[in-house]
C-alpha cells in the first residue's frame, strides 16, 4: 500500500494531499492556481499517480506560497509513500518534447535534497502564472522528499510547451524511479543500506 495522506497547515496555505503511487492517474485538483492545477495533472497522468490536492491560500496577495507550499506537501507525501524505499528502481529520468520543446528530468530518491534547475524561458508568465514559481514548487518538493533532482529544458520558444515538458518529464522520471523493481524486492537500493 503505497499511499500517503498529508496536510500542512499554515497562516499562509491549508493543504490537503492524497496519493496513491500504484495508482491509474486519476488527479482530483484545486489549489486555486489553475496552471498548477493543469502542471500537476500532468505528473498524476504521466506518472500513472492517483493524486488528490486542495489548497486554500492567500492568492489574494500572489500565488507564491500556494506553490511553493504545494510542493512542500506533495514531498512530504512521496516521502511517506515511499517508507524506507526497499524494492524501488531508486534512479528515474525522461525526455519529454511537445512540439518544439524538449525537456529532461532526471530524480534519484537518494535521501540527500538538492535541486538543479536549468531553465531559462522565453517569457516571464505564462497567462498569470510567475514562471519563477515552477522552480520554488520543485525546491519544496526536492527538500521534503529527499531526492536529487535535475531539471532541463533543452529547448523551447512558447514558455508553456517548456513548463509542460518539464512536468511531464518530472511524472515520467518519478514513475521510473519510484516503480518496484522484482529483483529487489525488500532490498534498499544503496550500498549503504538505508536511503
Amino acid at each position: 500500500m503505497r499511499q500517503a495522506d498529508v496536510t500542512r497547515n499554515t497562516l499562509e496555505t491549508k493543504i490537503s494531499v492524497r496519493i496513491d503511487l500504484d495508482g491509474t492517474g486519476a488527479a482530483e485538483l484545486n489549489t486555486g492556481v489553475p496552471f498548477l492545477d493543469h502542471m500537476l495533472d500532468q505528473i498524476a497522468r504521466h506518472g500513472v499517480i492517483d493524486l488528490a490536492i486542495t489548497c486554500e491560500g492567500d492568492t489574494h496577495i500572489d500565488d507564491h506560497h500556494t506553490v511553493e507550499d504545494v510542493g512542500i506537501t506533495l514531498g512530504q507525501a512521496f516521502a511517506k509513500a515511499l517508507g524506507d524505499k526497499k524494492g524501488i528502481r531508486r534512479y528515474g529520468h525522461a525526455y519529454v518534447p511537445l512540439d518544439e520543446a524538449l525537456s529532461r528530468v532526471v530524480v534519484d530518491f537518494s535521501g540527500r535534497p538538492g535541486l538543479h534547475y536549468f531553465v531559462e524561458y522565453t517569457r516571464a508568465r505564462i497567462g498569470n502564472f510567475d514562471v519563477d514559481l515552477a522552480r520554488e514548487f520543485f525546491q519544496g518538493f526536492v527538500n521534503h522528499a529527499g531526492v536529487s533532482l535535475h531539471i532541463d529544458n533543452l529547448r523551447g520558444d512558447n514558455a508553456h510547451h517548456q513548463c509542460e515538458t518539464i512536468f511531464k518529464a518530472f511524472g515520467r522520471a518519478l514513475r521510473a524511479a519510484a516503480e518496484v523493481d522484482p529483483r529487489l524486492a525488500g532490498v534498499v537500493p544503496s550500498t549503504k543500506g538505508a536511503l
